[in-house]
């Protein structure tokens, strides 16, 4: 499944965050691999200052095994379904595993993609970085 999630990254964690990231240690020791990387780098950053992203996770519980990695970082705001679930190939049993390679969330991604600033950037600048 898809899920919309809306997270703050927690006060004084920007630079960790971004060393993390950088570093790709983000989510390290995740069955998720890389999820956590693309993610960042997809997320926006809202004018309320919460970021925004399109996550993939195959758990019974939305951000079960993410959510750890996540929380080290982030408050997060609000974990929603990004699509319906039953056209999900994935949930109704269709296609196991199909929301790896799926484009079900391509038009809410490029709407996401269109809006606010890029997270990276602006963590960059935050954390006391210029953009390489």
């Amino acid at each position: 499944m898809r899920y919309l999630v809306t997270a703050s990254v927690k006060p004084g964690r920007e630079a960790a965050l971004l060393k993390a990231i950088e570093g790709q240690t983000l989510g390290a020791g995740s069955v998720a691999g890389d999820e956590y990387l693309r993610n960042m780098t997809d997320a926006r950053l809202r004018q309320d200052g919460k970021a925004r992203w399109v996550e993939v996770c195959f758990c019974a519980t939305p951000l079960e095994e993410e959510r750890p990695y996540w929380e080290e970082y982030f408050e997060l705001v609000k974990v929603q379904d990004a699509h319906r679930r039953d056209r999900c190939r994935d949930e109704n049993g269709t296609e196991p595993w199909a929301c790896c390679d799926c484009d079900c969330t391509a038009r809410l991604e490029a709407k996401i993609a269109g809006q606010g600033r890029a997270f990276l950037e602006v963590l960059h600048k935050a954390a006391g970085h210029s953009l390489r």
